[in-house]
């Protein structure tokens, strides 16, 4: 995962891993410059000790004690350090090592033998853990720093992620004056204009839809008044049809402005295809509908949108057929709509498209169901063979 804040976190891991690395380095530089002039300091002192040692034949004490350095003379301590040595091969004319914590210095000569304990001690570095934990914390301070200024991005993110699943009623807009502050009351006044503009349209949609049943009421009063019972029923039929119409739009109107409740339930693909082929409102439907049941099936759908999706299909079968007729067939696990007509001019893509050039209707009917089918998370495909167009819903 390459996230914004994971590379941040990487980069301060690594800016922190880094300045561990300088200051243990820095510290064995110091060490090992110690040592370098301990033992410098320690060999001059040596010589002339041994030198003044051979000339009077007593040690300068004083001199010993300015550079803070002793003469051991305790008997049991002067045995153990020789036997110490003398361990590690180090009984020799000079020699020095660190003897319970100690540095000793070994002085042997044929006619005396001095041992000393450099007193000296390495200056604990506190100049350099102050400096190094100040870098430190400044940079603990900046990282969170950081990573404070990016919280706005999550909860952006989940703003945008509630958006997304349909639910306008958010707001996004910042105080600060940083980019991301900007990029969110961008987002914010976006998502308030498309309020707006999602509230027009249901306004304007649901005012015509108003309209429209007024005259339907009454052509439907005015259908029963006529004598003649064949013009009556099918004056009846046509008014039934605006009506079902209508609320076929309203819901459309709901799925595609994402505001619709799913009913999600079991059913038999043979029934939600009977269901469809009623919504049709045909007189004689087994005249254009043939249903093949191979093998019936259940599928989880809303009863409803589901069968609104197959009437499309149905429709659109119809419609563009050479015969005018349409062939379902049920097989195990999806449900195949085929016409004998003419291959589609385009990919199929293209006529998910809402108001999709169409000679026969407004375009509608394929975008009405790929918008349903997403919903229910299903596919349609579509395949011409031998004459034969095939769409197929398959769970």
């Amino acid at each position: 995962m390459t996230s914004l804040r994971n590379k941040i976190n990487l980069v301060f891991s690594v800016t922190l891993v880094l300045l561990a690395a300088l200051f243990m380095a820095s510290i064995k530089y110091d060490q090992s410059q110690y040592l370098e002039r301990t033992e410098a300091q320690e060999r001059e002192i040596v010589h002339y000790i041994y030198s003044y040692y051979l000339q009077t034949g007593k040690v300068d004490e004083a001199y010993l004690e300015a550079q803070n350095m002793s003469l051991i003379t305790d008997k049991e301590m002067l045995v153990q350090i020789e036997s110490f040595f003398k361990e590690k091969g180090k009984y020799t004319r000079y020699a020095v090592d660190t003897f319970r914590l100690k540095r000793v210095l070994l002085i042997n000569n044929d006619r005396f033998k001095l041992i000393l304990e450099n007193k000296n001690k390495a200056e604990f570095p506190f100049k350099r853990i102050i400096v190094f934990s100040i870098v430190f914390f400044l940079i603990i301070m900046l990282y969170m720093w950081i990573i404070r200024s990016l919280r706005p991005l999550s909860v952006l993110k989940n703003k945008i992620k509630t958006f997304s699943q349909g639910n306008l009623n958010i707001s996004c807009k910042s105080d600060k004056n940083d980019e991301i502050a900007a990029v969110a009351n961008e987002f914010d006044h976006a998502v308030e204009m498309i309020r707006e503009l999602l509230q027009s349209r249901q306004l304007f949609l649901r005012a015509i839809m108003h309209e429209l049943k007024t005259p339907i009421g009454k052509g439907r009063l005015i259908s029963e008044m006529l004598p003649d019972e064949k013009n009556k029923a099918r004056m009846h039929s046509i008014f039934e049809r605006l009506n079902l119409l209508i609320d076929e739009f309203a819901k459309i109107e709901q799925i595609t402005s994402k505001n619709f409740q799913l009913s999600i339930k079991p059913y038999k693909a043979s029934d939600l295809v009977e269901a469809s082929i009623d919504l049709l409102m045909f007189e004689n439907p087994k005249q254009h509908i043939s249903i093949d049941t191979v093998k019936d099936f259940k599928l989880e759908v809303d009863f409803e949108l589901f069968t609104l999706t197959l009437k499309n299909l149905l429709d659109n079968g119809i419609k563009y057929s050479i015969d005018k007729h349409i062939k379902v067939i049920i097989n195990q696990d999806h449900i195949a709509v085929e016409n004998r007509g003419e291959m589609l001019q385009e990919p199929i893509e293209n006529y998910f498209k809402p108001f999709h050039t169409s000679k026969k209707g407004l375009g509608l009917g394929l975008y009405i169901v790929k918008s349903i089918l997403d919903i229910h998370k299903m596919g349609l495909k579509y395949e011409h063979i031998e004459g034969m167009n095939r769409f197929i819903i398959k769970k």
